[in-house]
This record gives C-alpha cells, sequence and structure tokens, in this order.
C-alpha cells in the first residue's frame, strides 16, 4: 500500500491525471490480466493520452461558453429558410475560416441564428481551434472591465488569440461611444487574423442609427464584410412555435 501510495504521489508531480486517480484499479487489474511489461506500458500511456485529450476539449467546450443547444445535427431545417443541408454543410467544413472568412447571420429572432452561431463555435472547439461563443453585451462588458478584473482580461487576451468568435446579437441595443470605439479597436485589431460569426436582427445601414455615429459604423462594416458571407434567415420563430406552458391550457381556459 505504501508503494502504491508512493505511485499516486509520483504521478501527481508529473501530472498523470489518470494513474494518480486510478492507480488501484488500474494495479489490480493488472495483476488479473497479467499483460506483459511492455503492453502494460503502452495501455497506461495510452489511457493517459485519452484521458488528457478528454479534459482538455471540455476545458475548451467550457470556455467557448455555449449555450445549451448548439448541436448542428439536430438543426431543423423546417422553422427558417435561407440556408439548406448542403449549405450546412459546407459551412460546418470551417473551410472559409482558412482565409479569415466571416459569416453574417442575419434575420428576425427565432429563426436560428443563434443556435447556428453556437453550432460552428462548437465544430471549431472540437477540431482543435480556439473558439469562443458570447453575447455583444457580454463582449462590451469584458471591453468595460478588462482594465479592472484579471477575469475579464484574460478573457479578452483569449479573444486577441481566437481563431473564431461567434458574436450573439450585434447591435440589438444601443452602446456608448467609448464602448463602440472600443468594440471597433477589438475588430480591427481581429481583421484578417480570426473569423467571425455575427448574429443580428438589423440591416447594417440601420447599425449607424444604434451607434450614433455613421463614420465608426462605416469602418466597422469595412472591416467586417470585407471577406463575409450574409446568410438572411426568414421564417416563424422556432422558439414561439415550440414554446412550453407551466400549466396545463385547459386548467387556464377554466
Amino acid at each position: 500500500m505504501e508503494k502504491i501510495k508512493q505511485i499516486k504521489q509520483l504521478a501527481d508531480q508529473l501530472r498523470l491525471t489518470l494513474l494518480r486517480n486510478q492507480a488501484d484499479n488500474l494495479i489490480h487489474q493488472a495483476q488479473i490480466d497479467k499483460p506483459t511489461y511492455i503492453d502494460y506500458t503502452h495501455n497506461l500511456l495510452e489511457r493517459e493520452v485519452l484521458q488528457r485529450q478528454k479534459n482538455d476539449m471540455e476545458r475548451r467546450i467550457k470556455l467557448a461558453h455555449l449555450p445549451r443547444n448548439h448541436n448542428l445535427d439536430n438543426y431543423d431545417y423546417s422553422f427558417s429558410s435561407g440556408i439548406n443541408k448542403n449549405q450546412m454543410k459546407e459551412i460546418r467544413e470551417l473551410l472559409w475560416m482558412e482565409q479569415a472568412y466571416n459569416i453574417v447571420l442575419m434575420g428576425p429572432s427565432g429563426t436560428g441564428k443563434t443556435y447556428i452561431a453556437a453550432g460552428l463555435i462548437n465544430e471549431a472547439v472540437s477540431k482543435g481551434y480556439r473558439a469562443y461563443f458570447c453575447t455583444m453585451e457580454e463582449l462590451i462588458n469584458v471591453l468595460k472591465m478588462k482594465e479592472m478584473t484579471s477575469s475579464a482580461l484574460n478573457q479578452y487576451n483569449r479573444y486577441l488569440k481566437a481563431h473564431l468568435i461567434a458574436i450573439d446579437d450585434i447591435m440589438l441595443l444601443p452602446i456608448k461611444k467609448h464602448e463602440a470605439v472600443a468594440f471597433f479597436n477589438l475588430i480591427n485589431h481581429l481583421h484578417e487574423q480570426c473569423s467571425l460569426v455575427i448574429t443580428t436582427n438589423k440591416y447594417p445601414k440601420q447599425w449607424a442609427e444604434t451607434l450614433e455615429d455613421e463614420v465608426l459604423a462605416t469602418a466597422l462594416l469595412d472591416r467586417i464584410l470585407y471577406h463575409c458571407e450574409v446568410i438572411k434567415l426568414d421564417g416563424n420563430s422556432y422558439r414561439m412555435e415550440n414554446r412550453k406552458n407551466i400549466f396545463d391550457n385547459k386548467l387556464i381556459e377554466k
């Protein structure tokens, strides 16, 4: 038992998480199976690598800050028009990222913009890219707080090194002049270095009204739309068509 304790301590120093946590079970199973030394060593290292890959994927998925629904395999094409299965397959391949292309998903609420954006982030993370999902409000908050808190600064630095960032509900709400300038500076820094997926329910010409600055809006759009695919989504709101009531409708009618 003392030897097993020492093995766990050594594994901890070497950051061999699987061996540290499962030393008792691994050694007990080896006593039963009696593998050769080379097989045992190979299997142990292979399982350790697989565990590290699993842990790394879970960490990156957590950092991506994905909403609950983001699996594009489950995308319902019957509730919106503007993207078909072949087009979805093409954008899921992420080849457009190699040329730092952007995607703008435009349309009314409930037509799948957020779902697609989150799904593309999930695809990117699964393929090893540094990818993050955020709402416009969350991004502005990071820009405001990065000089005051380490968590905001760390998140900002992650954005600077990202391969893909999805910004949800851009220009949904008015933003202050200094916030707009900070947002432009970030987009300008990321231009042609990082791909963007942007969702919006406003046409580009309406962005100037939200920013209350036509020059800034033009400069922002110039960078976003330079290499860009604009996908217009129309149709019924999926959330409204599939909303659930807490109470039985029959009870409400009574």
